[in-house]
């Protein structure tokens, strides 16, 4: 999904992941796009300072289809295609996301 259709999902008020379906992107209070690991609340900004860059590839943006599965289940942390991004239990990923900076 290139930026303009994440944005436009998200303001439709469909639900768009990031790599897995741990990760939902919304729109907060002040209007800024976010993407927020669920199981923590770790969250960065759906692109980069210049507003111009997503942080992530567009590939690995969807909308959550009518069944997305049990969120206790190891296959809802998969992208439709059957990728994913190996969540760990625990933080790590969400620990990386603060370094990608």
């Amino acid at each position: 999904m290139t930026l303009d259709e994440i944005k436009a999902a998200v303001d439709a008020g469909q639900t768009v992941h990031w790599a897995n379906t741990g990760y939902r992107v919304h729109k907060d209070r002040f209007g800024q796009y976010l993407i927020t690991f669920e199981p923590n609340g770790s969250t960065i900004g759906l692109t980069d300072r210049s507003g111009q860059r997503l942080n992530g590839d567009e590939a690995e943006f969807f909308i959550a289809g009518p069944e997305e599965g049990d969120e206790n289940t190891q296959d809802s942390h998969l992208r439709p295609d059957g990728q994913g991004r190996g969540v760990v239990h625990g933080g790590e990923v969400a620990q990386s996301l603060r370094h990608q900076r």
